[in-house]
């Protein structure tokens, strides 16, 4: 298949109030908008459809009728038009940047550098995992089959918008379902550059087809819907419960990639002064909106005030601001719910008594306008505190003392979540140990590269089902026995 040459340079009003559903651009059943707002300044810079359950019923039937021929597609065929979707993200990488900086606040920096990269590399993966997956394999006359499940629903969250879309969207097609998405309506303007560029790829009509709406009335349709097969939701604990709970009549597949809590244990023979800094700039990434985030340091108590001293000065060089500029690293807290709440747990870590190391309540200095945040660190933080067991999702670090190894384990493990953890440590084998301590989905020794194949997903109230790689992959298959299926 070739690729359409016509594409959209920009948010198109037009399309902004329309959903992509069967090949087409289409106005919603019943005529409703939601507004889109500039994190960095409180502006609203667009609006978008807002979809009922009437689109839902559209969307699906789109995806429904597509899937015979979408899933008998060869899997090379597939694996092209997959590769024609990752080559235009690469092409349009620019314009994709300042709609993630534009309806989230990313800095533009990160947003090019990571958001991006990041996604595309879900795309890339999914076209390559075509060439060699075994789809059937024959041992002792059966033969197990694993084919596409079906119509898959997928709800995506505000934090890494295109991200996200590509880690469900690009396995899910690659596997030969066909998908309905729903991405959040606080950052949905990536999501329908996202669809244009699937639509100029060459994927059949209904093989993706895109909702926007509130998770209320859009999610709550497809959850519940009779005639999708799988529902795969990124998003808070309270929202991936309400999905679960609608699904659950029509026995679909859930996967569910939730909250977290994240440790990182520091342990005695660490380097410190390289540690520190990594974990705090790791915490802080993407302003802390990250649900694998390690927001809990666990240090020696005997090395505490020094690790407070590195976490303030490397906080101190944080440069927060216009996402815009190419001196920012961080931006601004991706909506007003979410400003909110990182100030109300702040206040919450001062009100229970948790050392203030550096930053605190309050907007950044110098901003009267835009939802900016202090990166502030918390010391002498005790695991049973609110800021070290709910999710914060900000730019904010409990840092809390252990004196012994099993304790910092302990400490680690001390959370209803299990989604990331880090362990650093000159002794690798120390490390392993913890890591296989550790009750958590991912867990990263030493800050090491990012590894698209690794799975992610969680244990506990986490999630569950895994994304990336082989095992993402293979969320979106069905298992198939044929016995007596000869040699």
């Amino acid at each position: 298949m070739t690729t359409h040459s016509s594409h959209s340079n920009s948010i198109d009003p037009h399309t902004s109030q329309r959903f992509y559903i069967d090949g087409q651009w289409v106005s919603p059943v019943i005529p409703a908008s939601l507004p889109v707002v500039n994190p960095a300044d409180e502006t609203v810079v667009a609006q978008v459809a807002r979809g009922s359950a009437a689109d839902v019923d559209r969307a699906v039937a789109a995806a429904r009728a597509a899937f015979a021929g979408w899933s008998a597609t060869p899997a090379a065929v597939r694996a092209q038009v997959i590769g024609n979707i990752h080559a235009l993200i690469l092409e349009r990488k620019e314009q994709l940047a300042q709609a993630l900086s534009l309806e989230m606040g990313a800095a533009i920096s990160f947003a090019r550098a990571m958001q991006v990269p990041l996604a595309a590399e879900h795309v890339r993966v999914a076209r390559d995992l075509l060439s060699s997956y075994p789809f059937q394999t024959v041992e002792g006359g059966t033969a197990i089959e694993r084919e596409a499940i079906g119509v898959c629903g997928l709800i995506t969250p505000w934090n890494w918008p295109l991200y996200q879309i590509t880690a469900k969207v690009a396995p899910a097609i690659a596997a030969g379902c066909t998908v309905v998405l729903k991405p959040s309506e606080l950052s949905p303007l990536s999501a329908l550059l996202f669809a244009q560029l699937v639509h100029d790829a060459g994927l059949p009509p209904g093989v993706f087809n895109l909702v926007n709406g509130s998770g209320a009335e859009v999610g709550a349709a497809m959850a519940a819907h009779s005639d999708i097969d799988m529902i795969s939701i990124t998003g808070s604990n309270r929202a991936g419960a309400l999905v679960a709970q609608a699904a659950a009549p029509t026995v679909k597949r859930v996967t569910q990639e939730l909250g977290g809590k994240s440790p990182n244990i520091l342990l005695p023979d660490a380097d410190f002064a390289k540690a520190v800094p990594l974990g705090v700039m790791s915490a802080f990434r993407n302003v802390g909106q990250s649900c694998s985030a390690p927001t809990r340091m666990i240090v020696p108590k005997h090395r505490l005030a020094e690790v407070e001293a590195l976490a303030a000065a490397t906080v101190e060089a944080i440069v927060v601001g216009d996402p815009q500029s190419e001196d920012t690293v961080l931006g601004p807290i991706a909506n007003e719910a979410q400003f909110n709440r990182v100030q109300a747990m702040i206040a919450a870590g001062l009100d229970e008594g948790a050392k203030l190391v550096c930053g605190g309540p309050g907007r950044v200095a110098g901003f009267d306008k835009g939802f900016y945040t202090r990166p502030t660190v918390f010391s002498e933080v005790q695991s049973g505190m609110r800021i070290a067991q709910e999710e914060i999702f900000g730019p904010v670090l409990c840092i809390i003392a252990y004196d012994s190894v099993d304790e910092a384990v302990a400490i680690a493990n001390d959370t209803v979540y299990g989604l990331g953890a880090h362990v650093q440590g000159r002794d690798l084998e120390l490390a392993r140990a913890v890591a296989s301590r550790i009750r958590a989905g991912q867990v990263h020794l030493n800050h090491p590269a990012w590894n698209p194949m690794a799975p992610f997903g969680g244990y506990k109230r986490s999630g569950n089902g895994r994304e990336y790689g082989v095992q993402g992959f293979e969320e979106y298959l069905e298992t198939k026995a044929i016995i007596g299926f000869g040699e």
